[in-house]
């Protein structure tokens, strides 16, 4: 189901969104028309207005999946995710995936996320903005999920657009070789402090309206990260090898078919295990781990 706010509209997304599908954003200006995370789910849409230009708020397969419906159409995202549009190559060192799955998950966003390389993406950079007629669209660098995760604040509409800060139980990603524990979390503590009536989302939720719903949500969501560590602590009451805090699963349920799942958890838990290791909270003997 879309939903219009103004001239910004959420598309809605096979299934609400649920991954590999996701909710993107059309703004319809006066001169312009944006689209914002062109997802799996506008392949055979053709209900929708051709767009002047594309935003992506950050370089994932999921994200540019729709990319290649508009072939020639402008394409912007963040200088630090820019590279991974320029080459397949540059692409997967965003993910930073074992060679065991590597040559898996390159066929998978070639044949089933529709990857294109577009050398020519244009760059955007913090408080940049899209004056698209009768509305503008600023960018709000947002780092951790990548190095680039951005949001964007359509005015006047008062849409502030997440990206994947999706506001979901699954709790924040923070598993690729771009990804940064730290700087996800204090990406949350700033979009605690941002303002808007609307709070769209790229998966699941879709649309939240107004600021105290959207906290709620937010810090349900932010609270996913210290649940994960209090649940390695209790792990590690007993010595525990990386190999088994990874095989015991912090991030993905036990069972989850993922196929990527042992790269993630080895590198959230790693960083996990760093910090309680400089807080010294644990310590490390020989090959093992433990609560101190």
């Amino acid at each position: 189901m879309d939903r219009t706010r103004g001239r910004t509209t959420v598309l809605g997304g096979v299934r609400d969104g649920k991954y590999p599908h996701g909710n993107s954003l059309l703004v319809r200006g006066t001169e312009e028309t944006v689209l914002i995370d062109p997802s799996l789910s506008l392949v055979g849409r053709d209900d929708l207005p051709r767009p002047d230009r594309i935003l992506n708020s950050h370089c994932h397969e999921d994200h540019v999946a729709g990319n290649h419906l508009y072939p020639g159409i402008p394409v912007h995202l963040h200088t630090a995710d820019q590279p991974g549009l320029g080459s397949l190559d540059a692409m997967m060192a965003i993910y930073g995936m074992s060679p065991a799955i590597d040559a898996a998950f390159r066929r998978a966003i070639v044949d089933d996320f529709h990857w294109v390389p577009r050398p020519d993406a244009r760059r955007f950079a913090d408080g940049d903005v899209f004056d698209v007629g009768g509305c503008r669209i600023r960018v709000i660098h947002a780092p951790g999920h990548t190095r680039g995760h951005s949001l964007f604040h359509v005015e006047p509409d008062d849409v502030l657009y997440l990206g994947d800060i999706d506001l979901s139980s699954f709790g924040p990603y923070y598993g690729d070789a771009w990804s940064s524990l730290e700087d996800f979390e204090r990406t949350l503590a700033a979009v605690r402090r941002i303002e808007a009536r609307w709070y769209a989302t790229f998966h699941h939720v879709g649309l939240v309206e107004g600021r105290a719903a959207f906290l709620e949500r937010l810090d349900r969501f932010a609270a996913v990260i210290d649940t994960r560590e209090a649940r390695l602590l209790e792990f590690l009451a007993a010595p525990r090898t990386l190999d088994e805090i990874v095989a015991h699963r912090f991030v993905y349920r036990p069972g989850d078919a993922v196929v990527f799942a042992a790269d993630v958890e080895r590198r959230s838990m790693r960083q996990h295990l760093d910090r309680l290791l400089a807080d010294g909270r644990i310590a490390e003997r020989e090959s093992t781990l433990v609560r101190l």
